[in-house]
């Protein structure tokens, strides 16, 4: 089930994983497992890359950041299939891939040459870029009236608790979300507060857009581990914000 209607549905760079993540949800939507533990499971392969980052295994520490994407495009699946979205999931896997990022470059920032000033750096523009991403792609699928129920244009307080789900539960899970994404929300928000208005994105827009997704993020990371490349991660992903500086304005010129 799409999150998007086939008029706005675009090539995503960033989810490479989706046909895997959907053989791995329809394989268990008969069993007792559900997209929380799912996404527990990805939780778990994104601490074994990190694992394997320190103690110099880099080919395998990019498997594992690869299969975390797998896995993490399979727990909203899961959730479709089995009709049973929830705040507490959606609100979870956001959680876990904000503390991952940060885990994943302070191993990186270990086993390299990079000060850690400069990883902080590198991770705030990781969340940045992947803030864009997200609130472009969030509000298309509010435009597009697609399969997603769980996501908001703006999170500004504790959404109403679904079925299956209590609210006290959603209410910390928001708590945490908003101390760890609020400050990077707050600043996508402010250099575009009108995104909101525009009918829709170019197909070809929200492609390029998608080279600011966690996923082709990680997958970035995994190819230079593989290749030798780990002293170049930190300062690739400051540079790598230039795109920033021109999707925003292009978007504020040209998209309406």
């Amino acid at each position: 089930m799409s999150k998007l209607t086939a008029q706005d549905q675009f090539i995503d760079l960033s989810d490479y994983g989706r046909p895997f993540g959907k053989l791995l949800a329809n394989s268990l939507k008969n069993t007792r497992f559900t997209a929380i533990d799912v996404t527990l499971l990805f939780g778990f392969s994104g601490l074994i890359a990190i694992y394997c980052i320190i103690a110099g295994h880099m080919y395998w520490a990019g498997f594992f950041l690869i299969l975390k994407s797998i896995i993490d495009a399979a727990d909203g699946e899961l959730a479709r299939i089995k009709n049973k979205p929830s705040y507490t999931g959606r609100y979870l896997d956001s959680v876990f891939d904000i503390l991952l990022n940060f885990l994943i470059l302070s191993a990186i920032c270990y086993a390299s040459n990079s000060p850690y000033w400069l990883t902080l750096i590198a991770f705030a523009c990781i969340q940045l870029q992947g803030t864009l991403y997200n609130f472009y792609y969030v509000i298309l699928r509010h435009k597009s009236a697609g399969a997603d129920a769980t996501s908001m244009i703006f999170e500004h307080a504790a959404p109403q608790a679904l079925r299956g789900e209590k609210q006290g539960t959603v209410n910390l899970m928001f708590k945490i979300y908003r101390t760890l994404y609020g400050q990077f929300d707050t600043i996508i928000y402010a250099l575009d507060s009108k995104a909101y208005t525009v009918k829709t994105f170019p197909r070809w827009f929200m492609t390029v857009l998608s080279l600011y997704g966690l996923g082709f993020q990680l997958l970035l990371i995994a190819i230079m581990l593989a290749l030798g490349l780990t002293d170049l991660i930190v300062p690739f992903f400051i540079i790598y914000s230039f795109l920033l500086v021109v999707l925003i304005p292009y978007r504020r010129i040209y998209i309406q």
